[in-house]
């Protein structure tokens, strides 16, 4: 296993369990909840094959989905979540031979670059979990409410992990 293996296999452990023990637990005004485990996604090098994407998405998903006893939604929120992955990257980064690193961060895309890139996948993710979960429009503007205040949530959680992973990677004198 080479060194970028085991660094996603311990990023994804420990953001699960944190999404899993902590976040799931935690609603913030009673509709704004935090979903910090698809920052592994979002981090995952873009020279990744999509097919290891979408698979990997599916099983972060389905590990969630087993643990929230959530039956399915996060699986199929996070493999759409993966396919759209790319696109919504080349939206806000032109061309990947400016990428420092292969993996997005705000060290690699820079930072107003890659905080709309999360905001984007933090708002496209929220609103495909909390459409799943309604699976109808009965309350629209308790929906919309939900899925803005999670994004934002989601978004706030994702700098600041990215921040403390990048600062952690710095190469200090």
């Amino acid at each position: 296993m080479s060194k970028t293996t085991i660094k996603f296999a311990i990023l994804a452990i420990v953001l699960i369990l944190l999404q899993v023990i902590g976040l799931n637990n935690m609603c913030l005004f009673g509709v704004a909840m935090a979903f910090a485990y698809i920052y592994v996604l979002l981090h995952l090098p873009l020279d990744l094959s999509q097919n290891w994407v979408l698979t990997i998405g599916f099983f972060l998903g389905l590990i969630v989905d087993v643990f929230s006893d959530t039956p399915g939604m996060a699986s199929l929120s996070c493999t759409i979540f993966a396919a759209l992955r790319k696109p919504v990257l080349r939206l806000y980064l032109p061309r990947e031979e400016d990428l420092t690193d292969p993996c997005p961060s705000s060290r690699s895309i820079g930072t107003p670059a890659f905080m709309k890139y999360a905001i984007t996948m933090a708002l496209i993710y929220c609103t495909l979990i909390y459409i799943i979960e309604a699976f109808s429009f009965f309350s629209p503007i308790r929906l919309v409410l939900r899925i803005i205040s999670s994004t934002i949530l989601t978004w706030l959680v994702i700098m600041g992990i990215d921040t403390l992973l990048s600062r952690s990677n710095e190469k200090r004198l």
